[in-house]
């Protein structure tokens, strides 16, 4: 695997692995990786012939109360987990080369991004727009992939890279779980092993709450059940669980078309986010 830290290496390298007419897979990382990561990998591989990963931690999304300065940062390790599962070059973008001084242009994606996590972290997608834009020019890849544990994430990547006529698709990989259904996630290391047992009640009230609308309970009962569960968890904020249109993520009030639970709540310091899809 390749290495690369300075921008200006990163045309020649990615001109040689096109060599030949072969495609070129993208996976975007802020490091600390888990095995939820490496199926993006594996996933490339089987989509494009040449798969490439990047990892910064952007301080753009991040808000002035929150943990980019405790994010995890393991690059050594991570490079060596991306090189076992395949991955054919690793771009490490540099903070100062990334966002020169007086570095001035933000992507904001409306609809998409005003609700839920845009309410909830004031600026965090328009710091994910601009960093994933920015790694998308860099690169220009083919396939571009990204997990659905950040559902409304994908939906803001999609609308993007749309609208700007990038030409990449993207494709959202599903979201991997420890054995007890706990969505795998950077920030769950920051989890004590009280709030770790605690934690998996998130996905179970998702899944209590999609049984239940699937079989016909009024939606606000089915979510306000859910809510009660993870407040009884041990959960001390709830920032929201909604069923969201799966296309638009506008709330609904009734069951219909495709359909997505959404939820981020906060147990000790750490907030963890989670959904699933809702059937009929």
């Amino acid at each position: 695997m390749q290495i690369i830290r300075e921008a200006s290496q990163l045309p020649s390298a990615l001109i040689a692995m096109g060599d030949g007419g072969k495609s070129l897979a993208l996976v975007p990382t802020m490091g600390a990786l888990h095995s939820g990561h490496l199926k993006l990998i594996t996933e490339a591989s089987r989509v494009a012939d040449r798969v490439a990963a990047t990892i910064f931690v952007n301080p753009l999304q991040f808000g002035a109360n929150e943990d980019f300065d405790r994010y995890p940062r393991q690059e050594e390790k991570d490079a060596a987990m991306l090189e076992e599962a395949g991955c054919d070059l690793l771009w490490l973008p540099q903070p100062a080369e990334f966002y020169p001084a007086g570095f001035a242009t933000t992507v904001s994606v409306k609809g998409v991004s005003d609700r839920w996590e845009g309410e909830a972290r004031p600026g965090h997608f328009d710091g994910v727009a601009t960093v994933v834009a920015k790694l998308l020019c860099a690169v220009r890849p083919d396939i571009a992939l990204f997990g659905e544990k950040d559902f409304q994430q994908l939906a803001v990547i999609r609308r993007m890279a749309l609208d700007l006529q990038l030409g990449i698709e993207v494709l959202g990989v599903p979201t991997v779980r420890d054995e007890d259904g706990l969505a795998l996630s950077s920030r769950n290391a920051y989890l004590s092993p009280e709030e770790r047992s605690n934690a998996v009640e998130l996905p179970r009230a998702l899944n209590e709450a999609a049984e239940a609308i699937s079989s016909g309970l009024l939606v606000s009962d089915a979510l306000a059940a859910a809510k009660a569960r993870l407040t009884r968890a041990g959960f001390s904020r709830i920032d929201y669980v909604a069923l969201v249109n799966a296309l638009t993520l506008e709330p609904l009030e009734q069951a219909g078309g495709p359909m997505r639970l959404i939820a981020a709540a906060l147990i000790g310091r750490t907030r963890l986010i989670d959904n699933i899809a809702v059937g009929l």
